[in-house]
């Protein structure tokens, strides 16, 4: 039995929870630490509540360098570095606030009992990866998942890069951005996912529910359903900042999902929204590079890749319920296949191996 920590500075869409989850299952032990309180209320483990500012200032700051990554995206992440000596001050004045809370943490739970250590989107508890130089020192090995912003915007932090034993992404673009990333299906239960039913829909029902529009293309997918409207009777819902449980039951009683057409930043092919509605067996649009589309294996999605596309393939699903119930099923069967809890441990097993980290 293997003790497996996951450290994470929010749980995610619930993908670093899912880790957790999965290695429980499958015989090891694990236990998940998140920094900051997810506000869409995905379940937790151990959550330390730390302060993360909302203020107008911050939050203008934070858009600010994704707007500037967004138009100096290489071929390779960056290393993080502060931008000036603010917000330096900032980090080191975090790192000193916490120290005793985080010191407190790991022996009430006895974190140095673990033997790897999964840094879930390559943050230590201390930017200056104190923690986990400590942890590597002692014989811990190191595990950074990367999950989306963490190295678009934000860049690799260096010092926990210089020690980490394994680098995984559940992101594609990310194999470009950093070249020693092995690629990884992240784990899904699908059996959490209210049963679906549509049958008493008086029209089509499609439903699109970013948790950021910028970055989902939420504009121009709205353009193409109001055009859509015009032709033929159809049901759209828009949802946001709506808890998760009740999101699902929505969800469950939909036609056709769009999980992103055209955004910026956001990366290309699916995240937890895309895989809920796969699971659920409804035909799931979204975009991808046309090396993305030939890679992932049996591709389950529906590509739309601009307006035009997304147009086309819409009005194909609308008027042919029997290529929807095809493509559900298939889509739902894939998830399964390649995101099943046994599936993604054996695989990770394996990368674990190569690194000798069992």
């Amino acid at each position: 039995m293997l003790k497996i920590l996951h450290l994470a500075p929010q749980n995610y869409a619930g993908v670093p929870y899912s880790f957790y989850k999965m290695h429980n299952a499958c015989g090891d032990y694990s236990r998940i630490i998140t920094y900051h309180k997810n506000q869409l209320e995905f379940s937790e483990d151990i959550c330390l509540e730390l302060p993360l500012p909302n203020f107008s200032l911050a939050k203008l700051w934070r858009r600010k360098k994704v707007s500037s990554r967004e138009t100096n995206l290489t071929e390779s992440a960056p290393f993080f570095r502060p931008k000036n000596a603010i917000e330096k001050f900032y980090f080191d004045f975090s790192d000193f606030q916490r120290r005793n809370k985080i010191f407190g943490i790991i022996n009430e739970y006895k974190l140095d009992e673990f033997e790897i250590i999964h840094y879930d989107a390559g943050l230590d508890f201390f930017r200056n990866a104190s923690q986990a130089k400590k942890w590597k020192k002692e014989g811990k090995k190191i595990v950074c998942c990367y999950y989306g912003s963490d190295l678009r915007v934000r860049g690799i932090i260096k010092e926990l890069d210089e020690i980490s034993d394994l680098n995984i992404t559940s992101e594609y673009d990310h194999l470009k951005l950093k070249k020693d990333l092995h690629y990884l299906f992240y784990p899904y239960d699908a059996s959490e996912l209210p049963q679906k039913s549509n049958r008493g829909n008086e029209f089509v029902t499609i439903i699109h529910s970013p948790t950021n529009r910028k970055y989902k293309g939420t504009e121009l997918i709205i353009s193409v359903i109001e055009k859509i409207k015009k032709e033929k009777k159809i049901n759209f819902l828009l949802i946001e900042n709506m808890k998760r449980s009740e999101l699902l039951k929505i969800k469950s009683r939909c036609d056709i999902s769009i999980d992103q057409v055209g955004g910026t930043m956001g990366g290309t092919g699916y995240g937890k929204a895309g895989l809920e509605t796969l699971a659920m067996g409804i035909p799931t649009i979204t975009n991808m590079t046309r090396d993305y589309e030939i890679w992932l294996p049996e591709n389950p999605f529906v590509v739309a890749n601009n307006a035009d596309e997304l147009y086309k393939k819409l009005n194909e699903l609308i008027e042919d319920k029997s290529l929807r119930e095809d493509i559900g099923m298939k889509g739902k069967l894939w998830v399964e296949k390649y995101h099943g809890y046994k599936q993604v441990d054996k695989k990770l097993k394996e990368l674990y191996k190569l690194k000798n980290i069992i």
